[in-house]
């Protein structure tokens, strides 16, 4: 990859960029608009076009380790805003940076844009937390755009180093070397439908295929995942045929578990996932699904939800 920013996308290829970015048409006339107020700002321009540097400078490299490892890429959350549609033209400029790498290593056209159209959904996210139109989690999306998550149905799969503690509790269990282990992360996106059994093998499947044959020179003998959806507690609400069940039934359990608890209650994950926003007041919120329900009855017991840290051999 050529070490090099990039200019305010403006115009048609930024309106085709934004589709493609799974931008909704309401919104694409207001990014447009922002696009043509930051090329006459030369400070937001230069920016802009630092960020995208920093891209493609670690284009591919892998993050994570003990500590968290090095910070990758721009940070996009820490950039100053000169407009709420800044981060989003940083990522629509770094698209054809993104796309290009995956092209160099052999990633079909259908996973980059599925990837990538990953941005929608988190517009989805901000609407559906604030009400207003604009970009949530932005330093999340940023694996997208570095070219270490893809999507491959309904699961996400991101090439990462075990942290010090997964990495020291996988050690002890036999199934890594500790931390700095090179791993696939799976994520679950939502607003991609049921968590279905059948769908979630074939995101495995895929996953076994894809990665040897994308990334020859690496080993992912272990898939791991950090989700509210791998609380333990979970169990005691739902029913055996839960899907939610039967995704945890495919890993082993890291922590919480009697030996290795959970550091400390994590009640506004849970809440932000389910309800959409993680600072919600538990009294004030109504349930309308079965999970709904199930997360305020719990929290209205006195509990908290933790999450868990589980893996399965990939």
């Amino acid at each position: 990859m050529r070490d090099e920013g990039a200019g305010v996308p403006r115009g048609r290829v930024l309106a085709e960029t934004l589709v493609d970015l799974g931008v909704p048409y309401a919104e694409i006339n207001g990014v447009l608009a922002a696009a043509e107020r930051l090329a006459r700002d030369e400070e937001a321009a230069a920016l802009l076009s630092g960020a995208v540097r920093d891209f493609v400078r670690d284009m591919g490299v892998v993050g994570g380790g003990p500590e968290g490892g090095p910070q990758l890429g721009p940070d996009l959350d820490a950039l100053p805003s000169p407009d709420r549609w800044f981060t989003l033209l940083v990522l629509a400029a770094t698209r054809p940076h993104t796309v290009a790498y995956h092209r160099s290593i052999g990633v079909p056209e259908e996973i980059s844009r599925r990837t990538l159209a990953d941005v929608g959904r988190h517009l989805a996210v901000h609407q559906r937390r604030h009400g207003t139109p604009g970009l949530a989690n932005t330093r999340w999306l940023a694996r997208h755009f570095r070219g270490v998550l893809y999507q491959l149905g309904r699961l996400q799969f991101e090439r990462v180093l075990l942290g010090g503690r997964s990495g020291r509790l996988l050690a002890d269990a036999g199934v890594a070397e500790g931390p700095g282990t090179l791993v696939l992360n799976v994520h679950v996106p939502d607003f991609t439908g049921p968590l279905d059994p059948g769908e979630c093998d074939a995101s495995f499947d895929r996953a076994r295929a894809f990665f040897p044959r994308h990334f020859p020179g690496e080993t992912h003998a272990v898939a791991i995942c950090h989700s509210w959806l791998l609380d333990p507690q979970l169990a005691v609400h739902l029913p055996p045929d839960s899907r939610i069940l039967a995704f945890q039934r495919r890993f082993t359990l890291v922590y919480p578990t009697p030996s290795h608890p959970a550091a400390e209650p994590d009640d506004a994950s849970v809440l932000g996932f389910v309800f959409g926003d993680p600072e919600a007041d538990p009294a004030g919120l109504t349930p309308r699904t079965s999970i709904q329900r199930v997360v305020l009855a719990h929290l209205s017991a006195g509990h908290h939800w933790t999450g868990g840290t589980a893996w399965r051999p990939l």
